[in-house]
């Protein structure tokens, strides 16, 4: 139980226990360059998606960067975990098309929901409701996790290169007012005509990443980075991004900085009784997704990567208070949410593309802090920051999911008891592009095969009340959308 002590974290001189993970600050240096640049599209993404509410622009940059940096900090400095934090996409997806446009509330309003989740997150972790859905979930199910985790990545970063793109015939796609296209199953996915520079790049890219690791040189990833970023900008693709200076976006972020409690906001959340019920749904349905989404990444990349060790997770189990670093990171994870929404930005949630600077070696929260400090330097110099083109990192998320894929070997594939769960865990999350909703059918078939073998006293409980709330969560995306 080492692990599970507070000295164990932090031994006299190793204040990051580097030594006992079996890393050292080059590796953690360069497992936070990785998942940096991994997810450093949020920084530009996420006011773009936001301000279409009416948000300020610069105000929402700022968010997303104090949220992601301190975040990021706590999960590395109070749990010593190497993940990152930032504003969730999918979550800032649902604030934008669900809560605004189709729900009508303000941003205001909408960021009011997002603290409340925030506080609720904080509870069921305090109240350790979050460890004991941990512990729920039997082990063929935490494989299929971490090897959906394995594709589900794989497949941001097939998207995320180009190479593919999605066919829909005419009266089978719906245009919202943000001139957001939704098609329906009639689109067809196919390989692109590998005739753009772009897709060019990124297909070098994945080669350079191979050779390099099959060769096992040392700092592959970063430098397969380097030299397709390098190799961008003859073609184009590389170019110094446009966006608006730090003292503009600091003038501009006093309008959405405890916006969540003015009026609009908090003083007119709850103001209609009538529609109460409608805002409870909504939060429970921001904290559900936010809450599934933390856990499936922290099952499918920490035990394969022994971040948490079987004594970390059996402290986890028996332990009062925060004595696990699992502990400790899903508290990080939950305080976020809160203080993004302070700021002015969707649900920060743990990343999953932390799994690229774990597959590069990161193993504490050295490389947490290797990122929030990247972060902060992006406020600064976001134009430079973002010449890293997603043809460059693109490559190493399809690479580390392929490696995260090794989980599958422990899922006895040959009994359909295991196999049809584990199916719909993992390969849901990729299809349903959702951490969250991969986990929903693969806990809801998993307690239909379990009835059906007239074992249904074998599903723990907390997992039968997990599947209740999914499934009412979504007959309440049914009738709110």
């Amino acid at each position: 139980m080492a692990d599970s002590s507070e000295t164990a974290y932090h031994p006299k001189g190793d204040f990051f226990n580097l030594k006992g993970s079996n890393t050292d600050v080059k590796t953690e240096v360069g497992a936070g360059l990785t998942t940096f640049f991994a997810m450093a599209y949020i920084i530009i993404v996420n006011p773009n998606m936001l301000s279409q509410t009416g948000m300020k622009w610069g105000a929402v940059f700022l968010a997303t960067i104090i949220a992601s940096v301190i975040g990021t900090l706590i999960m590395g400095l109070f749990a010593n975990v190497p993940y990152a934090q930032a504003p969730g996409m999918g979550l800032n997806a649902f604030f934008v098309f669900t809560v605004c446009f189709g729900l009508h509330y303000k941003w205001q309003e909408a960021l009011a929901m997002v603290f409340i989740c925030g506080l609720l997150n904080i509870a069921i972790t305090v109240t350790k409701v979050r460890k004991l859905i941990i512990k729920s979930i039997p082990e063929s199910l935490q494989n299929a996790i971490g090897g959906g985790i394995g594709i589900f990545i794989a497949y941001i970063g097939v998207k995320n290169a180009g190479l593919i793109n999605f066919t829909s015939d005419p009266g089978t796609y719906t245009l919202l007012p943000s001139k957001t296209v939704v098609a329906s199953s009639a689109a067809v996915p196919a390989i692109v005509k590998l005739n753009s520079p772009v897709v060019l790049l990124a297909l070098f890219g994945l080669a350079l990443t191979i050779i390099l690791l099959v060769k096992n040189v040392k700092g592959a990833i970063i430098i397969s980075i380097a030299v397709t970023t390098l190799l961008g900008i003859p073609l184009g693709i590389t170019t110094v991004g446009n966006t608006m200076s730090f003292t503009e976006a600091c003038s501009q972020l006093p309008e959405t900085f405890l916006a969540a409690f003015g009026n609009p906001g908090m003083g007119s959340l709850f103001a209609d009784p009538a529609k109460i019920p409608l805002v409870l749904m909504t939060i429970f349905a921001f904290s559900l997704s936010d809450t599934f989404d933390t856990i499936g990444t922290f099952i499918g990349t920490g035990r394969k990567a022994g971040i948490f060790s079987a004594e970390d997770q059996k402290a986890l189990e028996t332990s009062d208070g925060f004595k696990s670093k699992m502990d400790k990171a899903l508290f990080a994870d939950a305080t976020a949410t809160s203080i993004g929404a302070i700021f002015g930005t969707s649900n920060t949630t743990t990343y999953v593309e932390s799994a690229a600077g774990i597959g590069y070696g990161g193993r504490t929260g050295l490389t947490s802090v290797v990122v929030a400090v990247l972060f902060i330097i992006s406020a600064f110099f976001s134009p430079i920051i973002s010449i890293v083109p997603s043809a460059a990192t693109a490559p190493v998320l399809i690479i580390v999911g392929i490696m995260m894929l090794s989980s599958f070997k422990e899922i006895e594939w040959n009994k359909l008891e295991e196999a049809i769960p584990a199916f719909f865990a993992s390969i849901f999350m990729a299809f349903c592009y959702s951490i969250s909703y991969g986990i929903a059918a693969g806990f809801t078939v998993y307690c239909i095969v379990k009835t059906a073998r007239g074992k249904a006293k074998e599903v723990h409980p907390i997992l039968w009340v997990a599947t209740g709330l999914f499934i009412l969560n979504f007959v309440i995306l049914a009738i709110i959308s």
